[in-house]
């Protein structure tokens, strides 16, 4: 499955960027292929693996911050894997014929 998520920490003086760099750290040590951008985190993995992660990552929001923010995406298609990069490589391809 490829699970799309936001953490966002909410409170008074807050260090936002701070906070998410932590729980992209938390990602990025899960061993999970993933990639960040702008506005989510993606990730890819097991049903649990992934959940595990993303309450790890909320976890490191909350460590700092009284409150947070979750938006989550998720496509589950069992038995696949290699999608994070496979999806982008078909529109890449889609793109390179015109």
């Amino acid at each position: 499955m490829i699970i799309a998520f936001s953490v966002t920490p909410l409170g008074d003086g807050v260090d936002i960027g701070r906070a998410v760099a932590e729980a992209v750290r938390v990602v990025r040590a899960s061993g999970l292929p993933n990639r960040t951008d702008a506005m989510f985190t993606t990730i890819e993995g097991e049903w649990d693996e992934v959940m595990a992660v993303v309450k790890s990552a909320t976890d490191a929001i909350l460590a700092v911050a009284p409150r947070c923010s979750l938006v989550l995406k998720a496509d589950i298609r069992p038995g696949v894997t290699g999608a994070l990069t496979s999806k982008i490589e078909t529109i890449e391809r889609y793109l390179a014929e015109s």
